[in-house]
């Protein structure tokens, strides 16, 4: 996955929470959660939305990394290179 189709990801979870979220003028290192006034549940279900739509597993440690288009975008594709499960070799 590449950065851009992570941030793809990003905008479809958003807007499951937020319907009608705009991104048009939104600057990548903006706070998600400040932004789109989402609160703790809003966060969970963004979290998991992201989750589903992109195949990823995203733990409580991912959360300080989400909070951001960008950010999420990285986590997300750096996720995408690692293993899947446990180590390899």
């Amino acid at each position: 996955m590449n950065h851009d189709q992570a941030r793809t990801f990003v905008r479809q979870a958003v807007q499951r929470v937020v319907p009608g979220a705009d991104f048009t003028e939104l600057d990548p290192g903006a706070s998600l959660r400040d932004t789109f006034e989402m609160d703790s549940l809003d966060f969970l279900e963004f979290v998991e939305a992201l989750a589903e739509l992109s195949g990823r597993e995203l733990t409580e440690d991912d959360y300080p990394a989400l909070d951001t288009w960008n950010g999420c975008a990285a986590r997300l594709a750096s996720k995408a290179d690692a293993p899947a499960h446990g180590r390899s070799g």
